[in-house]
């Protein structure tokens, strides 16, 4: 028997398996005259012949079959990557995604060629509304920190056009949590704000009496994200939207974490006057891997007037695209946004309905409490009470024995599974945040639960185990660092 194991032997390039005089394919004899090419286009004539690898369909097939099974995602494991709700995307949807009317259509068509889909990207706004209780949502932004940026540029151009007191200082000010994500800061920073940064409290929520002392007559919004990024849900929201509409700010969700009250309370009700969706996370289309994504942003009646153009309209029984926005921020992405993702969307909504998007959020805050409880006595929890949709843990245990969070991570593989998100949110020490989701068994969420268990009598008895991870994945360890400092993106031929 060979002792080599198919997870680790190396794939050879395309390049490597090329000789001399193979081929996959040929290409039949020309069947009509041959024209001269004439001197524009002979001058850009290659010399040679390009250095293409030489195999035959056998080898082509094999080769990208094999590095097909070392791909990882959601069709193939779990993928608990907290604050990303990385879950099983249902093939219906594909399906309705590549229907021919759909998939086919031209985004120069005209109105009355394409009157089917554009009521089904009225009707998707529709129910964005009734889930969120938004007035208007526009579907043009490519995902979530796009989402973000659109709401903060409509933000800014509604102060811009209320009357000032005299004396008044423009309202530069974003308040913003600590346990914020990233994109947060950085989105309000593109649109010209400054930041702010709002400390939390011992429990893990907004501490109020920190945003008292900082919001000012100069606060244009609170960014918050909730539940936020612990996984907790902020049980202060109404008297957080009180503090920043008496300050005359705005209040903006970022709607990263919807999944986890879907169907169960809306944004509106809770004093939001802007919301983001991500349509590629909570309602479960693909997300990742350099795809295209849809960050859908809903808006309160004060902010209808900025939304981007076109907007979809119905008149009567016809639907129509409305570009006669004057005080519309313009547009924010071409024609009207990833249309194949919104379509997924759709068929996602329509296939679960109002009692399954409420079940969503029930399974999902149920699985996320339930490996919370099954791990607790193994890693630190920081905040031990019932979560929404996610539990954040802590490595500290583990660290006292030398090994870290990005340990651990890299010793998941071995067991495989995709490692959770490590290192975030930064107000938690060698924090895990795990998010088990809503689309995963009981019995997927147990052996990941014995995973984490082995790992944690690794770290106690064989530390070296952990800290030398992984083991059996094709590349082993990399050098960060390195990678970071000296970046090798060049395309080789060996």
């Amino acid at each position: 028997m060979s002792d080599i194991d198919p997870r680790t032997a190396p794939v050879p390039t395309i390049f490597e398996l090329s000789r001399s005089g193979r081929r996959a394919f040929r290409l039949p004899a020309l069947d009509v005259p041959e024209r001269p090419l004439g001197d524009i286009f002979a001058a850009h004539l290659a010399d040679d012949a390009p250095a293409l690898p030489e195999v035959s369909e056998v080898d082509v097939v094999r080769h990208y079959t094999r590095l097909s099974t070392r791909s990882y995602g959601v069709d193939t494991g779990f993928y608990p990557l907290g604050s990303c709700t990385m879950k099983y995307n249902p093939k219906v949807n594909e399906e309705a995604a590549r229907l021919a009317g759909l998939a086919g259509v031209h985004p120069l068509q005209s109105e009355d060629d394409v009157q089917g889909l554009l009521e089904l990207l009225h009707n998707l706004e529709r129910s964005l509304c009734e889930i969120s209780g938004m007035t208007r949502v526009t579907l043009q932004p490519a995902a979530g920190a796009h989402g973000e940026f659109t709401a903060m540029l409509m933000i800014r151009k509604a102060l811009a056009e209320r009357d000032q007191s005299p004396g008044e200082k423009p309202r530069r000010i974003v308040l913003i949590p600590d346990s914020a994500h990233g994109t947060n800061p950085a989105s309000a920073a593109i649109a010209g704000f400054e930041m702010v940064e709002v400390k939390s409290d011992a429990r893990g929520l907004v501490d109020l009496d920190d945003l008292r002392k900082k919001v000012s007559s100069e606060t244009a919004a609170f960014m918050l994200t909730n539940p936020n990024t612990l996984g907790l849900f902020e049980e202060n929201v109404l008297e957080i939207s009180r503090i920043i509409h008496e300050a005359g700010g705005f209040m903006y969700l970022d709607g990263a974490n919807l999944n986890a009250f879907l169907g169960v309370a809306r944004p509106a009700e809770m004093g939001f006057d802007v919301v983001h969706f991500n349509l590629h996370k909570t309602f479960s289309t693909p997300h990742g891997g350099g795809g295209p994504g849809a960050g859908p942003v809903g808006v309160g009646e004060s902010l209808v007037p900025y939304l981007p153009v076109p907007m979809v309209e119905k008149d009567g029984d016809r639907y129509r695209l409305d570009g006669d926005r004057p005080k519309s921020i313009g547009k924010v992405h071409a024609f009207y946004g990833n249309v194949g993702i919104l379509v997924r969307a759709y068929a996602y909504i329509r296939t679960l309905g109002a009692e399954g998007l409420r079940r969503v959020a029930e399974i999902a805050t149920l699985n996320a409490n339930y490996l919370r409880v099954k791990l607790r006595d193994r890693y630190h929890l920081p905040h031990n009470r019932i979560c929404q949709h996610e539990a954040v843990f802590s490595a500290k245990n583990q660290a006292a024995h030398g090994v870290k969070a990005r340990d651990i991570a890299k010793r998941l593989l071995d067991y495989g599974f995709y490692a959770p998100t490590v290192y975030f949110p930064l107000v938690v020490e060698e924090a895990l945040m795990i998010e088990p989701v809503e689309t995963e068994s009981k019995e997927e969420i147990d052996r990941f639960v014995e995973a984490m268990t082995a790992i944690a009598d690794e770290a106690e008895k064989n530390p070296d185990v952990v800290r030398n991870a992984p083991h059996t994945t094709p590349v082993r360890r990399l050098d960060d660092t390195r990678a970071v400092r000296e970046p090798d993106v060049r395309w080789t031929r060996r």
